[in-house]
């Protein structure tokens, strides 16, 4: 079942490789805090800068080490369609659970264009779709007619991540679209209030250094905790801005060095945070409690 904290694990490298080692311990440290899936191959996995052979690789890496524990939803989304086909039927051979399928960016087609770009990857793949909506990075908004007419004629699409950061948008998603279709949102900022109209969870970057956190979140408020769950949510607030000062995935990896969870290392076109955003990350994750402050002596 997807739903509930779903992290869009980082990739890491090492010497410009993927740390395979280091990929299985990210995915057992996720499983082992609580977390309800996992996307590689997504932004935070730096997907544009994996060539074909590395893209399988980590899903094939994700897919080994979960052992079933926690669905798969493999990014396997292009600007090209043949592309996004190819890597969605790898996924689905390799034992994804699902597919997580990015709008096409650069190209920025019509919606009749989205409607048979999705069209043509679902119509050829086995396992279950979730669209990816992310204007900011692809340059084009999937409308909520789009979606629907998708959700309507092709059963296996499921559901969709939300990061258009219009909660007005997300609202009329959930309304339109057929019961059960899944919304996630795709920003932890937003993860509470898209609980509150009915979403189903959220695709996160912060769940790659707070998992148990973004866990508590969701269970919370599904427990009917609403207070609690609010609290936790507004802890997370100041280090999730923190995690945006730069582009993503530079600002979580740079986390995750600081944390001794992988190198850091992002690829180009991406480099290292600025020094001056690297104090602001580093006090952040010290006000949140995951670096302890040294002591003087």
């Amino acid at each position: 079942m997807i739903r509930g904290s779903i992290v869009a694990i980082a990739t890491p490298f090492k010497e410009g490789k993927i740390d395979e080692h280091c990929l299985r311990e990210l995915v057992k440290f996720q499983i082992t805090n609580g977390t309800n899936g996992i996307v590689p191959c997504g932004t935070t996995g730096e997907s544009p800068t994996l060539t074909h052979d590395e893209h399988h690789r980590v899903i094939e890496l994700c897919i080994e080490t979960a052992e079933g524990k926690v669905p798969i939803i493999a990014g396997t989304g292009s600007n090209s369609t043949a592309e996004a086909v190819s890597l969605t039927q790898h996924a689905a051979k390799a034992g994804a659970t699902a597919a997580l399928i990015v709008s096409p960016y650069y190209n920025k087609p019509t919606q009749e264009g989205l409607f048979r770009h999705f069209k043509t990857i679902a119509d050829s793949s086995p396992i279950p779709i979730i669209l990816y909506n992310i204007a900011g990075r692809t340059g084009v908004n999937i409308e909520t007619p789009t979606v629907v007419r998708l959700a309507n004629a092709c059963k296996n699409i499921i559901g969709v991540k939300e990061a258009s950061g219009s909660l007005e948008q997300m609202k009329s998603v959930k309304e339109s679209c057929p019961k059960g279709f899944l919304l996630l949102s795709g920003d932890d900022a937003l993860t509470l209030p898209v609980l509150k109209m009915g979403g189903s969870g959220v695709i996160s970057v912060a769940a790659n250094i707070i998992p148990q956190d973004i866990v508590r979140i969701i269970t919370a408020f599904e427990g009917g905790k609403h207070d609690e769950a609010e609290a936790a949510f507004n802890k997370t607030l100041p280090l999730v801005k923190s995690l945006f000062l730069e582009t993503n995935p530079i600002p979580v990896k740079t986390a995750m060095g600081m944390l001794g969870m992988c190198s850091g290392d992002v690829r180009l076109p991406l480099c290292e945070m600025s020094e001056e955003n690297q104090k602001k990350l580093k006090q952040a994750l010290t006000d949140y409690g995951l670096i302890k402050l040294e002591r003087v002596s």
